[in-house]
């Protein structure tokens, strides 16, 4: 494990199969340096090139190839990825060292788009019986890949079994390279070879994965360019995503996230609603994905602006979506993500193998930021007593696009914040700090005490440079906060519409720290599980982007280090 003190110098490892390698190192302040070449030199960047269809003539060629964990990360990977046409007899090839090689044939799931009328194409293969903490090779064709003679390749490795030491990063709101987009930015790029940098196990990727949705008219060429660009990454190492808001699409599905669905298989969790929130465990940390759109207040799914209707594809079928309409989804669950929630973490309670509880989701319940969305009530009245009640150590979110830390929190404060507009009392459930949240120092924290919340917008959107609320004199900013269900609002120009603001304010007495600087960057967490009886610790280095936001770059810098320690349980 690298000192997070000091930006990671080590040189990347080219992958076993990489065919004309180039020579890659790290600059002490700066990102990734490449002598003699462009681009990002990892075998994923030379296989990439390999793995994208031409589009004049569509076929069966895999694209936006991906990986994500399966029921049991020791043992089970999933590949899946796309084809601009329907693949014939599409299938994996795969296998560890000198071993012989076995053969997984794909399943395919369709999806016509409801407002272009596009079908969209993926496959999905499920490797089973695989080795914990063993690197495998494999190779994704099919019958009519154009590729067939020269497959995509690529290599990953499995989980360890038992307690092991092991890394993972995390971000929210990477969108596109391809500034054609609405939100999208050439930082995504620079978002998705950060991952590669410090050659995480996997990565948590916090919601709002593309912005398809702000694109009504290209939404599978959005996601499309999303893909594309996050396989330098995701198909060498798992991706493991939540839904965000701008994940939830008119006419694709009841909650509008067929696009979401048909693209990731994840692991089970045994209710109405697969694929929406699911849980696995690496180590000894239980990793619990949410989706926070059936809990929050806050109406930030689709939405028609005006003053002219949206109008799908005349293939689909569907009629124009007038101007005002917006697809909320609150409560779309009736419980049961929430009833998953308790019994998941009332299981880990009584798991002697599970000392770390850390839970991803996009929308936030603790952000002061003053030009993001702002905390939800929502999440505090579902969640955050659950957290509280079986020790959640760590919430990562997306949502408002900067770096913002939390104390950590237990219980809260009633009555402490004020109506928006009247100044009247409003019972925000305010967060309340632990009273002893340190473990040894400034930057080393107990859990047991209370849960830090992290905000990790910053994966790839544009991001304005203030974003922090007011200091309100007492030595706190000041939190916009959600407490009751929200509409588009009428805009100032006539049949126009806007988002209507948080309604109450409070003061962030739960902040702890913010990134000021610049929105974009990313979490890297190296987790020591330490020995039964003894102290276990994660280590969590935040490095962002500085100048991002006025000129394309790949420069990270080390911004914060923070370590989590407590006792391991008995």
């Amino acid at each position: 494990m690298s000192n997070k003190n000091t930006p990671d110098t080590t040189p990347v490892e080219p992958a076993e199969s990489q065919s004309n390698t180039q020579t890659a190192t790290f600059s002490r302040r700066g990102f990734l340096k490449l002598a003699g070449a462009s681009g990002f030199a990892t075998a994923a960047n030379t296989f990439a090139s390999s793995a994208k269809a031409d589009p004049s003539t569509p076929d069966g060629t895999p694209e936006q190839v991906h990986l994500t964990w399966g029921e049991d990360p020791t043992n089970e990977v999933v590949v899946s990825w796309g084809s601009a046409a329907a693949a014939t007899h599409p299938r994996v090839r795969f296998g560890a060292g000198s071993d012989r090689k076995e053969t997984v044939h794909a399943v395919q799931r369709t999806y016509t788009d409801g407002l272009n009328g596009e079908v969209v194409f993926t496959y999905h293969a499920r490797l089973r019986g695989l080795k914990a903490a063993t690197t495998y090779q494999y190779e994704v064709t099919a019958d009519n890949d154009s590729n067939m003679g020269s497959p995509f390749s690529a290599s990953f490795k499995t989980a360890p079994r038992g307690r092991t030491r092991f890394r993972f990063t995390s971000y929210g709101d990477l969108a596109t390279p391809n500034t054609n987009w609405v939100l999208s930015s050439p930082q995504s790029r620079f978002a998705v070879q950060a991952v590669e940098r410090f050659q995480p196990l996997f990565h948590l990727l916090n919601g709002d994965l593309c912005y398809a949705n702000l694109n009504p008219a290209q939404q599978p060429a959005v996601w499309r360019d999303f893909g594309n660009n996050a396989q330098t990454s995701a198909a060498i190492r798992p991706w493991m995503p939540c839904p965000g808001n701008h994940e939830i699409e008119f006419n694709n599905g009841a909650q509008g996230f067929d696009s979401y669905l048909t693209r990731y298989t994840l692991p089970h969790n045994g209710t109405r609603f697969p694929g929406r929130w699911y849980s696995f465990r690496v180590s000894s940390v239980l990793f619990i994905s949410l989706d926070a759109d059936d809990v929050v207040y806050q109406d930030g799914a689709a939405f028609v602006a005006g003053p002219s209707p949206l109008v799908p594809a005349a293939s689909t079928g569907h009629p124009a979506i007038a101007p005002g309409t917006s697809f909320y989804v609150r409560g779309y669950s009736d419980g049961e993500q929430t009833r998953w929630l308790e019994k998941t973490l009332r299981h880990a309670e009584n798991d002697d193998d599970i000392d770390w509880i850390i839970v991803q989701m996009h929308q936030d319940a603790l952000t002061s930021s003053k030009t993001g969305n702002g905390s939800d009530k929502g999440i505090r009245e579902a969640w955050l007593p659950l957290f509280d009640r079986y020790g959640v150590d760590l919430v990562l979110c997306g949502h408002d696009h900067d770096y913002e830390r939390s104390y950590p929190v237990r219980g809260c404060n009633h009555h402490a914040g004020i109506d928006a507009t009247t100044g009247e009392k409003v019972d925000t459930l305010q967060p309340k700090p632990a009273a002893h949240p340190h473990a040894s120092n400034g930057n080393t924290f107990d859990t047991s005490h209370g849960t830090i919340h992290l905000i990790l917008g910053g994966g790839g959107t544009s991001a304005p440079l203030d974003v922090y609320g007011v200091d309100t004199g007492n030595g706190n900013p000041q939190a916009k906060v959600f407490t009751k269900p929200n509409r588009p609002i009428p805009g100032t120009a006539a049949g126009t519409f806007t988002r209507a603001g948080a309604d109450a304010l409070e003061d962030a007495i739960w902040s702890a720290q913010r990134d000021t600087g610049t929105g974009y960057g990313i979490a890297v967490f190296d987790v020591d599980p330490g020995e039964r009886g003894g102290r276990t610790s994660i280590t969590m280095g935040y490095y962002h982007a500085p100048g991002a936001d006025q000129k394309a770059t790949a420069d990270y810098e080390l911004f914060e280090t923070i370590v989590l320690e407590k006792r391991c349980r008995d």
